[in-house]
């Protein structure tokens, strides 16, 4: 039986795992889609000093959640309103969803994104908007088993000088606030 995951806010002692899950899941998911000079530049001091900025000047726009199994947190997703731009849509958008090397396929993913859903819909988002590296096979099999589907939507972004296409999927919030 596996032990119970426990998904609550983030809070500052969180950054530094956090950092952990993001540059573990960028270096691990993105190897050969992304430069390994970048990847391997990656740094989890900065990016848990970014996180706690990010939680010290929050406006509640922005949610972040945590899964915890067993005391360790093991998962970090996301999320807040569709930017086009610098502005902020009805749309939901989910901005980020990482589980930690080693706790793949064991449903932490699975709960993360099933209880930001479901906080979009309650918020009253009607749809929850995302954007996934175009060449990453096994996160676009995760949101489409999710209900997400690509809209057609596709943008690059660059890296050390490489152009990494992305997509963009979308998924209808009607049914997520019961789940």
């Amino acid at each position: 039986m596996t032990t119970p995951l426990h998904i609550r806010e983030m809070t500052l002692p969180d950054c530094r795992p956090v950092a952990e899950i993001r540059i573990g899941g960028w270096q691990t998911a993105y190897a050969g889609m992304i430069p390994q000079t970048y990847l391997d530049r990656l740094d989890v001091d900065a990016d848990a000093e970014r996180r706690r900025g990010y939680l010290e000047k929050g406006d509640g726009q922005v949610v972040n959640l945590v899964a915890e199994r067993r005391g360790e947190v093991v998962g970090w997703v996301c999320h807040g309103s569709y930017r086009e731009g610098e502005v902020r849509t009805d749309d939901a958008e989910l901005y980020a969803l990482y589980v930690r090397p080693g706790h793949f396929s064991t449903g932490v993913g699975h709960a993360l994104l099933r209880e930001s859903a479901r906080r979009c819909a309650t918020a009253g988002h009607a749809r929850m908007l995302l954007w996934v590296l175009k060449e990453n096979t096994r996160a676009r099999r995760f949101y489409e088993g999710h209900g997400f589907t690509p809209d057609g939507a596709e943008e690059p972004f660059e890296v050390d000088g490489v152009m990494v296409p992305e997509v963009r999927y979308v998924r209808a919030l009607r049914d997520a606030a019961r789940d």
